[in-house]
């Protein structure tokens, strides 16, 4: 499959610097979210953590992703952000190396996520930190969700996936 068919033709680094191949999560459901440590949404954290917990044992990958296009709310270099999160919210999914999700340096698996799954009215672009995508295990995108909706309220959603 071409990479504007799966998400698996995608890749990112961690925020160890490490490569990580989208493949690697082929046969899971995955929810990416672009996150900030300093937004109002940031105690979605928690709520992350949570889903990461209770789903990640039946297939469910939440992959975080850092973003400070959105009023500088991550301006923290990586390391920071990492203690940050693990600090504060005792994150333990996945986190990536900061990244752009709109605009010429978007990060491809935002530019791709955006275009398989628009947002309000047909817009591409990601409004704001904490949009979510639930992505299904054949990789290919199922919904995406707004900064206002609750880790939480995605638990049907996600179930359904994974039973799919």
């Amino acid at each position: 499959m071409s990479s504007a068919d799966t998400v698996y033709g995608f890749e990112a680094t961690n925020i160890n610097g490490k490569n990580v191949p989208l493949d690697e999560f082929k046969g899971k459901v995955m929810l990416i979210v672009n996150t900030a440590s300093k937004c109002g949404f940031t105690p979605q954290f928690g709520g992350l953590e949570d889903l990461h917990k209770s789903y990640a044992g039946k297939g469910l990958a939440v992959l975080g992703f850092p973003c400070n296009q959105f009023g500088s709310q991550d301006p923290g270099a990586d390391g920071e952000i990492e203690q940050f999160c693990q600090l504060n919210y005792g994150v333990s999914f996945p986190m990536m190396s900061k990244i752009d999700v709109n605009g010429p340096a978007a990060h491809p698996l935002y530019k791709w996520l955006s275009a398989e799954a628009p947002g309000l009215l047909g817009s591409k672009s990601i409004k704001w930190n904490f949009t979510k995508f639930l992505v299904g295990k054949d990789g290919k995108v199922i919904r995406r969700y707004a900064p206002t909706d609750k880790p939480a309220d995605l638990a049907k959603d996600i179930e359904t996936a994974l039973a799919a």
